[in-house]
């Protein structure tokens, strides 16, 4: 996902309604998201799916490494050597 270009990704909904086919194609070709306004204040934000799949990903990693580190200051690690031989263990 690029970053939003505000001169030509900020449209009022009454001219995304009017143009959604060619906006549609915009965010497609541009990568860019389509920040959509009503009554001159940011409503919505409209996205590439694929973009949108992408950062779900990525935040739901960064969710995963939040846990992790909580865990692991709270001390409910496992050690590394631990790990290592409870899944050779498993795998043999």
């Amino acid at each position: 996902m690029r970053t939003i270009n505000f001169e030509q990704d900020i449209k009022s909904l009454s001219e995304f309604r009017a143009n959604a086919s060619k906006l549609l194609k915009q965010i497609n070709n541009t990568r860019r998201p389509l920040i959509i306004t009503q009554h001159g204040k940011s409503k919505a934000v409209l996205m590439d799916v694929t973009d949108y799949q992408n950062l779900i990903e990525k935040l739901e990693i960064l969710e995963d490494i939040y846990v992790s580190e909580k865990q692991i200051a709270e001390g409910k690690g496992i050690p590394h050597n631990q790990v290592k031989e409870e899944l050779l263990k498993r795998f043999k």
